[in-house]
C-alpha cells in the first residue's frame, strides 16, 4: 500500500538513510513522484491517513494479483498471493474502522498507483519480476514508516489501533519483500548460472 505524496519527507529520508537493509539503489530508481517534495514537517490527519491506507492498499492487491499472474519467479507469484490475502483482510478491517468513525475511503486506486500498476503491467518475466520486487521493498519501507507515525501520533483511537495492529504484517511483509528482491536480482541469478555450469 503506497502512501506516497502523504508522508513526511524526514521520515522517509530517515527510514532510507538507515537502510533497512535495502539496496541502495532503491533510493535513486524511484520516480521523484514518490517522494514529497517539501522538506517540512508535514504530519497526516488521521483522515488522510486512513483514505491514504485504503488507496495503497488496493495497490498492493491489485500488484498482488499482477504478480500472480505476471511474475516468472516462484517466489514472486507467492508474495503476490500473500499481497492480496493480507491487504485484502487489512481494508477489510480498515473499512469497519472508517465506518464506525463515519468516514469514506476511497474505491479507486490514485492516480500515482494506477501509473505504477500500468508500468508494471508492461512487463514480463524477469523484469517484471525485478520492477515489482524493487517496489514492493520500497512501498513497505515507506508504509511501516507512516504506520508507525501513525500509531503513536494519531488521535482517532480507532484508526490509531488499526495502524498499530497492522504494523506486524507489514514488517513481515518488507522481511519477505527483501528476500524476494534478493532471490530476483540478476546477480542472483548470474551466481546460480555459473554454479551450474
Amino acid at each position: 500500500m503506497t502512501l506516497n505524496g502523504t508522508l513526511l519527507a524526514s521520515a522517509l529520508s530517515a527510514t532510507l538513510a538507515i537502510g533497512f537493509g535495502a539496496p541502495a539503489a532503491l533510493a535513486t530508481t524511484r520516480p521523484a513522484s514518490k517522494t514529497p517534495a517539501k522538506t517540512t514537517t508535514h504530519v497526516m490527519t488521521d483522515t488522510q491517513f486512513a483514505k491514504a491506507a485504503a488507496e495503497g492498499g488496493m495497490a498492493e492487491v491489485k500488484l498482488g494479483q499482477l504478480a500472480e499472474d505476471k511474475g516468472d519467479s516462484q517466489v514472486v507469484k507467492d508474495f503476490g498471493k500473500r499481497m492480496v490475502a493480507d491487504h485484502t483482510k487489512i481494508g477489510e478491517e480498515l473499512k469497519t474502522t472508517a465506518a464506525g468513525d463515519k468516514l469514506t475511503l476511497p474505491m479507486t486506486l490514485s492516480a500515482h498507483d494506477q501509473a505504477a500498476y500500468d508500468k508494471l503491467s508492461k512487463l514480463s518475466g524477469a523484469a517484471f519480476d525485478r520492477a515489482y520486487a524493487r517496489d514492493m521493498v520500497h512501498d513497505h519501507i515507506t508504509d511501516i514508516a507512516a504506520f508507525k507515525t501513525e500509531a503513536k501520533d494519531g488521535k482517532n483511537t480507532g484508526i490509531k489501533t488499526f495502524a498499530s495492529n497492522a504494523l506486524p504484517t507489514l514488517e513481515e511483509h518488507l522481511k519477505l519483500a527483501r528476500t524476494m528482491y534478493h532471490d530476483v536480482s540478476p546477480h542472483r541469478k548470474a551466481a546460480s548460472t555459473a554454479k551450474k555450469s
